[in-house]
């Protein structure tokens, strides 16, 4: 099974801010089944994105490199089934 192309974060610990080694992902509030609408989020040029939906500030801080965010317990991964 291939990786997801796009990361999906979740900020069910209710941080004000989650820093992110990307610029382009998926925000989906808290775990599931507690989620928002899943929102794909693009910073473009900038190196902060807010989330309409949860109000979580993503940071970009590329010397996080494949770790991919602090905390890393922000990073959603599907449970197999």
């Amino acid at each position: 099974m291939a990786a997801k192309a796009v990361p999906h974060f979740t900020n069910s610990a209710g941080l004000r801010e989650i820093r992110v080694a990307v610029k382009e992902f998926m925000c989906i509030g808290a775990n599931p089944p507690f989620d928002h609408p899943h929102v794909f989020l693009d910073m473009g040029s900038d190196d902060e994105k807010i989330c309409p939906y949860c109000s979580t500030l993503y940071k970009y801080d590329a010397s996080l490199g494949h770790a991919l965010c602090a905390p890393a317990e922000a990073l959603f991964e599907e449970k197999a089934a």
